[in-house]
Formats: C-alpha cells, structure tokens, sequence
C-alpha cells in the first residue's frame, strides 16, 4: 500500500526545495493532503483490475459492443502530471459471452490510477479484455490532454493525444476496424 509518511516527508521537503515557508498557512497541511490525494489516485497499483471482467452473462450477442466517452485521468510517469480524456472501448464477444457496461468503464478506471504512459494504457486495456473475455476483438481508443504538453514545455493547451490498440478481428478486418472508427468519431 502507499507509504503516506514518506509522501509526506517528500512533500514537506519539496515545498523547501522550491524556497517556500512549509508552516505558512496554506501549505501547513499540504503534506498531509498530497498523501491522501497519491493514495486514492494511484489506487489502481492495488487492484486486481481484471476481476471487474469475471462477471459475464451468456446473451447471444455476437455483435460490436462500444462504450463511447468514458472520462478518465491518470498521472503521466515522466513529469507526475495529470493527462485527462476519455476513452471509446469496443469488443465484439465470443459465443454471445457479453459483460457489463459498467464493467470496462471499471476496467479504464483502474488501468489509469496508476502511473502510466498513454500508450501503455490503450494497450492495456485492450490486452485485459482480450485475456478476460476472450472476444472475437477488442478496440480502445483513447484521446486525452497532458498538462505536461500544456502547462510546462511547449505549452500547448488544448493539444490532444489520441492512441489505439487493435486486437483479433478489429486488426485483422478493415470493414470491422472501420464500423468501429465510424462509430466513436459519430456525435451520437
């Protein structure tokens, strides 16, 4: 689980780092907020994400699934700092085997609460619904802002990064992978 006394001593020694007053007013409990914020937020190091997958009902369906717009944020490796977007998540199931809706908004949800890369994070998602559901393919496509390219560096806001991750016949059949793409770029 997370340390937060080290968190704290960490937070308390990068306050005087960057020339502040650790006891001024504001910042007095700083530390203190920080380990509770890395807690909840990095809480996915601690979850067995693919559990959320287990839960499968025999429907029938054989056909695409796509749940569209899911928000999430994570925190990016290189800077700790926050990327924030939403991701479009798609399966078409193996002998009518479906799950939840509410279950691959889960699954995002716990992938991002990790330090990630964005790129890790499509693929990872991906690859969980392909070994938990075992579908006939799985597709993520995920679009978000990094405060890394936004607030510091180059300073773009606004710019978006947007990854995909293609499994099974979504990578192998161009009509399939295009039914999806129509589908997450549609307003509806």
């Amino acid at each position: 689980m997370v340390d937060k006394d080290k968190i704290r001593i960490a937070m308390q020694m990068i306050i005087e780092a960057i020339g502040e007053d650790p006891n001024r007013e504001g910042l007095r409990d700083t530390p203190r907020r920080v380990a509770e914020m890395y807690e909840e937020i990095f809480s996915g190091l601690y979850e067995d994400v693919g559990q959320h997958l287990e839960v499968v009902f025999e429907e029938g369906h054989e056909e695409l699934i796509l749940v569209k717009n899911i928000p999430f944020y994570s925190m990016c490796e290189h800077h700790f700092l926050p990327f924030i977007g939403k991701a479009h998540v798609a399966y078409i199931p193996t002998q009518g085997r479906v799950t939840g809706l509410s279950k691959l908004a889960r699954v995002v949800e716990g992938m991002a609460r990790r330090p990630q890369m964005q790129e890790r994070l499509t693929s990872q998602i991906a690859d969980m619904m392909v070994e938990r559901l075992q579908p006939r393919g799985a597709c993520v496509v995920i679009e978000a802002e990094h405060m890394c390219m936004s607030m510091r560096g180059i300073k773009k806001p606004g710019s978006l990064t947007v990854t995909s991750a293609l499994r099974g016949i979504f990578r192998k059949d161009e009509k399939t992978r295009q039914e999806v793409f129509n589908l997450i770029m549609s307003r509806s």
